[in-house]
Parts: C-alpha cells; sequence; structure tokens
C-alpha cells in the first residue's frame, strides 16, 4: 500500500477547521498549549483573533469554551484525548454536557499509535468516558475524507461532540466525490455471510484489508464502519448480525466500555449474537514505533484476520 495516500486525522481536523473558519465567523479554536500538535495552529496563522492558547491548563480551557458557547459562538477545544477526556472529565461533564452547551471537543493523538509517547499519554479509555455522559455525541473517523466530514458535521450539529483523532498517518481509502457523512448512521463498506466485523477509527482500513485475507482463506466478511460510537446506529448492527450470525468488533481502545461495549449492549437486548471484541485487552500501553505497536497488540490487519478465524473456530 506504498503508493496509497496517507494522512493523519489530526492534520484533517485543523485543515477543516480552517475551511469552516473561512466561511463561519462565530467559530473560534481553543487550545492548550499544542497548537503545533494537535494541528490547530494553521487556523492560528489564518485567524489569530479567533484562537486562544489556554496553556498547561485544560480544565480552564474547558470552562472558557463552556462560557463562550453561551455567546452564540461555535467553540472547539483542542488537545490530548488524555488531556480532553481524562484531566478535564469533572469539567466536560458539568460545564459542557450538564447544561447541554454547544461545545466540540477535538481530541487528538487517541489509542496507542500515540506510539513513543508512551502509555501516560495513550488514551484508550476515552470512549468510555465520553459515552458516560448524557446527550454526548461521539465521532471516531477512519480516513481524511471521513474527518474533514465529520468536524463539518460537528460544527453543524446543535450539542457538545467529542471527535476523536490520531496522530499515525493512515491510508485515505473513502472516495471525497461519493462519500457522505451522517452523524448516527454507520456505512457498509463490504458485503459478507460468515461474519460481521464492525470498527472504527484507523481499524476500519485495517479490518478491510483483513477481510481481503479472510477471503482468500474462504471466509467471507461484512466490514462495517461505525463513526459514530454515540449515537450508534443500532439498526445497521442488528441487521449485520442476524444476517451473519457472528460479529467482531475493532478498536484502537480498550475493549471495555468503548465500540465493542455499546455494540455487546445493543446485541444483548436486541439479537444476542456470538461475539468477539478485539481492542486494548485491559491493559496500558508502551512506548514504541505507532506501528509496531498495533502489529503488538493484535490491532492490525494481520492480527485481526488471525483472531477473526480463531473465533470462527478456523
Amino acid at each position: 500500500m506504498a503508493d496509497v495516500k496517507k494522512i493523519a486525522t489530526r492534520e484533517s481536523y485543523g485543515n477543516a477547521l480552517v475551511e469552516l473558519g473561512k466561511e463561519h465567523d462565530n467559530l473560534v479554536v481553543l487550545d492548550a498549549d499544542l497548537a503545533e500538535a494537535t494541528k490547530t495552529g494553521v487556523f492560528k496563522k489564518a485567524f489569530p483573533d479567533r484562537h486562544f492558547d489556554c496553556g498547561i491548563a485544560e480544565s480552564n480551557m474547558t470552562g472558557i469554551a463552556a462560557g463562550i458557547a453561551t455567546t452564540g459562538k461555535v467553540p472547539f477545544i483542542s488537545t490530548f484525548a488524555m488531556f480532553a477526556a481524562g484531566r478535564a472529565y469533572e469539567q466536560v461533564r458539568n460545564s459542557i454536557g450538564y447544561p447541554h452547551l454547544n461545545v466540540k471537543i477535538g481530541a487528538t493523538h487517541a489509542g496507542i499509535s500515540v506510539g513513543e509517547d508512551g502509555a501516560t499519554h495513550q488514551c484508550n479509555e476515552d470512549i468510555a468516558l465520553m459515552r458516560t455522559i448524557p446527550g454526548m455525541t461521539i465521532i471516531s473517523p477512519a480516513d481524511d475524507v471521513e474527518a474533514r466530514a465529520a468536524v463539518k458535521a460537528a460544527y453543524e450539529f446543535e450539542g457538545p461532540v467529542y471527535l476523536r483523532f490520531g496522530r499515525l498517518a493512515v491510508p485515505v481509502f473513502n472516495d471525497e466525490a461519493s462519500y457522505k457523512f451522517e452523524i448516527g448512521k454507520g456505512i457498509l463498506l463490504r458485503e459478507g455471510t460468515d461474519v460481521t466485523i464492525v470498527a472504527t477509527g484507523l481499524e476500519v482500513n485495517e479490518s478491510l484489508e483483513a477481510a481481503k485475507a479472510l477471503e482468500a482463506d474462504g471466509i467471507s466478511a461484512e466490514v462495517i464502519n461505525i463513526h459514530t460510537i454515540k449515537p450508534l446506529d443500532t439498526e445497521l448492527i442488528i441487521k449485520s448480525a442476524k444476517k451473519t450470525g457472528k460479529v467482531v468488533t475493532v478498536e484502537e481502545h480498550s475493549i471495555i466500555g468503548g465500540l465493542g461495549g455499546a455494540v455487546a449492549e445493543t446485541l444483548a437486548e436486541a439479537a444476542p449474537t456470538p461475539m468477539k471484541r478485539i481492542g486494548v485487552m485491559d491493559s496500558f500501553g508502551e512506548s514504541g514505533p505507532a506501528v509496531a505497536l498495533l502489529e503488538k497488540y493484535g490491532l492490525d490487519a494481520k492480527g485481526i484476520t488471525a483472531k477473526v478465524k480463531e473465533f470462527l473456530g478456523k
């Protein structure tokens, strides 16, 4: 896949903010001394009067954004997922979630693909934390096309939104000319009959590659991209589960409380189905190259293929 274009979704985030900023004067961006890393620096350069560096004070930044939202502006707060969801959880819950304010949270550097920054910065718990906040919408885009569309959709949506972006450059597999993003609607990328693979974020492309490998071994895998984890497209998931009879979820997140948990809850209530969750197995990450970590934790295409075959008894 050397010839495939690769872009980190954090880059997509910064670029999308600039494009939206040209169209909407009420969009403002806040960051916590990480504009270069979160890629909001491009917005700062284009609109210096609408960019606010709040310093290394993420909880305070969250409160400031809540106040700004009450004036009719649309603030995007930007920092690493570990700090946006972890350090500022109380402020996100009480200052944004409880009054249901129109604040967008741009959380970059999520998951173990943060790489060399190590376990303290590899947030594999953020989706679980954000899912528990009433009224919080959670979006985890899979590539550049989807990420830019997600930022636009978040701006147009009234209410708090948590946007999850990655550090690692990932393949762009969506066709911008035909791609359509809709909050709360999953996308059936590949039809199959033997097993349903439900994936999110960078694991979508890895799951597509795994499906190709499985096909070579005579296994027909259906692949669904769930870019919106909350609200979840339960209709699509249930329909596919009833069709294939087996479901595998894949996420660069703990198997506890994330996409796997959300899908398991849905199926347990509406369509009990044999299921396997692929993700970070109740452990912290570690320092190392992102690609090597994905391989070690079984989150690359090869690892997904092996785990699906084991689940199917093949």
